[in-house]
């Protein structure tokens, strides 16, 4: 099994090397890590804050220098637990945030994303998502996300939970084939995007972002850790399980997963998941294990 909280300098350099080669491209030819760290339930309780800013900076350290976050995680604490953790290297640091939907008019939008910045500690953003649907018009939207872009508050945008249709709605907005890319749920015991998501997006050329890439806690992740296929892929490989999940759900170089973690070994296990490769037989394995589905299916949301 693998030890990687006991990693000395070398292996980490090796580790934040994997990190740095194991990218994404967006549409605009920017490539970030395809193992980020996302921020959902931190700054939920401030007796945390220290363990869960020093979590982000050790992933920093190890090349996942995609940060997700969003005003809606902690109302607002998880931007200042990555703002805390991004001090003094913002330049380092591929920075996302979402928008409620309800300030995803044009006026709330620009005081939603300068009440993020503050919290952040920054002037801009890299990525700013509208978090998922909601009322107000996607058009108002798109052009509330442009206004901001061209002001230099955000450097690109997108969105999240969009299934295939609200997709085609947004592409038929004046702008809104600018999005940059879809924020949704997948992991191998979720595969529904699959279907007709994904291939939407591949032809679209925009990358998908995973969240919850090693599925919640409970059953299913269990059901998930535990099937003899998955145990023995990673056997092989030396590595955890939920390495090997994580480790799939980048397999194809558009997906960026952006796994939580704020024990400092899970952190280090998710980052060594970069290194990990599995071959065609390996993944027909996993197929069978966990089918993709073979009709459409509804978006699941968490």
């Amino acid at each position: 099994m693998n030890q990687s909280h006991s990693m000395n300098s070398s292996e980490r350099q090796a580790v934040r090397k994997a990190n740095e080669e194991r990218t994404v491209k967006f549409p605009d030819g920017t490539q970030v890590p395809a193992i980020g760290q996302g921020t959902w339930r931190m700054g939920e309780r401030p007796g945390e804050k220290e363990k869960e800013v020093k979590a982000l900076q050790l992933g920093l350290e190890l090349g996942m220098t995609l940060l997700d976050t969003a005003e809606m995680y902690g109302e607002g604490g998880a931007e200042e637990v990555t703002g805390e953790a991004i001090r003094g290297i913002r330049d380092q640091v591929f920075l996302v945030s979402k928008v409620y939907p309800h300030h995803a008019g044009r006026k709330s939008l620009r005081k939603a994303c300068e009440n993020s910045l503050q919290r952040l500690g920054t002037d801009y953003l890299d990525l700013y998502l509208l978090h998922w649907r909601g009322n107000i018009p996607l058009q108002e939207t798109v052009d509330g996300m442009e206004e901001l872009r061209k002001e230099g508050k955000i450097a690109r945008w997108g969105v999240s939970n969009f299934d295939t249709d609200e997709m085609k709605e947004l592409w038929a907005c004046d702008g809104g084939s600018r999005c940059a890319t879809n924020q949704v749920l997948y992991h191998l015991g979720s595969r529904g995007i699959e279907y007709d998501l994904l291939p939407w997006m591949r032809k679209e050329g925009i990358p998908l972002m995973a969240y919850c890439p090693i599925a919640q806690g409970g059953l299913l992740r269990q059901e998930l850790t535990t099937h003899p296929t998955v145990q023995s892929i990673a056997d092989a490989h030396d590595v955890s399980p939920i390495q090997l999940i994580l480790a799939w759900s980048i397999r194809n170089g558009d997906v960026i997963a952006i796994p939580k973690a704020v024990q400092q070994n899970h952190v280090l296990d998710n980052a060594k998941a970069a290194s990990i490769r599995l071959s065609e037989k390996q993944l027909a394995q996993l197929d069978q294990a966990f089918p993709p589905p073979d009709r459409k299916v509804g978006l699941d949301i968490v």
